[in-house]
């Protein structure tokens, strides 16, 4: 009788388990970030792998395993009704999609008050030529090892271009490592994470026109008209326009004391997923619209000293961000890393190549070329630090199901599971084919790279100091990166006194 009353369900068990991993890592937080200096996604990654379909079996959400995707595969002789919860690309399409914006939104609030219009050259060199030289670099070496055309490359790259807001927020914001590195480039890389995820559609866009357009003339007709114009500039501007509007009517609310504290931190969530949403059904470009209105919203400080003690921020990082990690370990596409069917031209020798390559060449050589020319860098080792610093994630996976959406079925709604092609190949096939593995595989390898990155600057700098003035491995360290300090006049978050009396009357 008891045991008839027990459902293990795969959807109850990825409750029980998922908030067990979360549980456990709550109760070492500080330990893990601030001690051992490791952040919550590659452990997520790990964890996710482990109870994923290809270890421990205990979580399967799109029925997929190293036999490949379909409704009725039975894992470990389970019964093929309870062997997963048959998700597919539009699952992760739209949980990237929400989870990414929120991300975004809340770079944009907690930004300085008046930010781009001090740091704007900063983040616009970011934006410009290192954006741009990552996806020329990328796209070479994809072209060079993958064997694919120029288009498809162009493709793949564009979805490596942009640095993860998710994965930087767990280095930049959550943790005591970010204390010991100069406000300054804390803040312009989060703008810069911000903004790139969105500024990433024209380099994604004009590879898969280049596929689909009859004649390049079309391709760049369209690429101008709907991606240029309609999905960046205007949805940069209806952003700006949501948080400017929702911030008049929240200070109209709360002079008047109609909204309580807690409906501060809620309206916060509802605003990132309201712009999200306004992003998407527009057809314009989602993370450029949420990043806008956080911008626009909290642009005048207000709203940040509001809620600086709810840390809102840190909770959804641990909640979403972690959750959707676990999730990425769960759907990692292990048996396409291999040669399958007559797709020969994925190997694991030239995905490591690959990822190695993107991993050194995508930033570090042009931030070393052009940090002169940007004002929040100020040393050599900073610029490396920065070109090392560009982490790939959610938001990569998001651009390249959106690039496998276009190239399906010529829509943003990707099919669940992608039609299986065979020889003679075209190049629309080669890149629907190719764009998931390459950029999973890549995605897995920045996760482990770059969340483990400060656990390995930390176990350097204690080893390389003299034993005099050595503290002890786990203590906490809060003195400043070697090499990496604030610049000798002061950084302030508060605009000049000129800038103030310009913008007081918009306030």
């Amino acid at each position: 009788m008891v045991w008839s009353q027990i459902e293990p369900t795969p959807p109850h068990i990825s409750y029980l388990l998922l908030s067990s991993f979360l549980i456990s890592y709550v109760l070492f937080t500080n330990f893990l970030r601030n001690r051992l200096h490791l952040s919550e996604p590659p452990i997520a990654l790990l964890v996710g792998i482990l109870l994923g379909p290809y270890c421990l079996g205990w979580i399967t959400p799109n029925f997929c395993s190293a036999k490949g995707c379909g409704a009725g595969v039975d894992f470990r002789g389970s019964d093929p009704g309870h062997a997963g919860w048959g998700w597919g690309d539009n699952v992760v399409q739209e949980a990237t999609r929400v989870i990414v914006g929120i991300q975004v939104f809340a770079v944009g609030v907690e930004l300085p008050k008046f930010y781009a219009g001090r740091h704007w050259r900063s983040v616009g060199m970011m934006l410009g030529p290192v954006m741009l030289f990552g996806w020329v670099i990328c796209a070479l070496f994809c072209w060079l090892i993958f064997k694919v055309d120029i288009p498809t490359a162009m493709v793949i790259s564009a979805c490596l271009t942009p640095t993860d807001p998710v994965l930087a927020a767990s280095i930049l914001s959550n943790s005591q490592f970010s204390e010991r590195l100069p406000k300054r480039l804390r803040d312009m890389l989060s703008a810069e994470s911000g903004c790139n995820d969105g500024i990433s559609f024209p380099f994604l866009y004009l590879g898969l026109y280049f596929l689909t357009q009859p004649t390049n003339g079309i391709a760049i007709k369209d690429w101008f008209l709907i991606t240029i114009l309609w999905q960046c500039v205007f949805g940069t501007f209806i952003g700006l326009v949501i948080g400017t509007t929702f911030n008049k009517i929240l200070r109209f609310s709360d002079s008047r004391d109609y909204v309580d504290r807690a409906g501060f931190v809620v309206f916060y969530l509802l605003l990132a997923i309201f712009s999200v949403g306004v992003g998407s059904t527009l057809g314009s470009d989602d993370f450029l619209v949420a990043f806008g209105a956080g911008y626009g919203f909290a642009r005048d400080g207000w709203f940040s000293e509001k809620i600086q003690e709810a840390h809102l921020p840190n909770v959804i990082d641990l909640m979403l961000n972690s959750a959707m990690f676990v999730y990425l370990g769960t759907i990692m596409p292990w048996e396409q890393f291999t040669p399958q069917y007559s797709m020969d031209w994925i190997t694991p020798g030239r995905l490591l190549t690959f990822l190695v390559l993107v991993l050194l060449f995508r930033r570090i050589p042009v931030m070393v070329a052009i940090y002169r020319w940007v004002p929040d860098i100020k040393t050599l080792r900073e610029a490396v630090f920065c070109g090392h610093f560009g982490p790939m994630g959610l938001g990569a996976l998001f651009l390249a199901i959106e690039a496998r959406a276009v190239l399906e079925n010529g829509t943003s709604t990707p099919d669940a599971h992608p039609p299986t092609y065979g020889e003679p190949w075209t190049s629309r096939e080669i890149a629907i084919a190719t764009v998931w593995p390459v950029i999973s595989f890549v995605v897995f390898g920045s996760t482990l790279v770059h969340g483990l990155s400060v656990l390995a600057m930390s176990l350097f700098t204690h080893f390389t100091d003299s034993k005099d003035v050595r503290a002890p491995l786990l203590d906490p360290e809060t003195d400043p990166v070697e090499n990496i300090e604030e610049e000798a006049e002061r950084y302030t978050d508060e605009p000049s006194d000129d800038l103030e009396a310009a913008q007081g009357h918009t306030r």
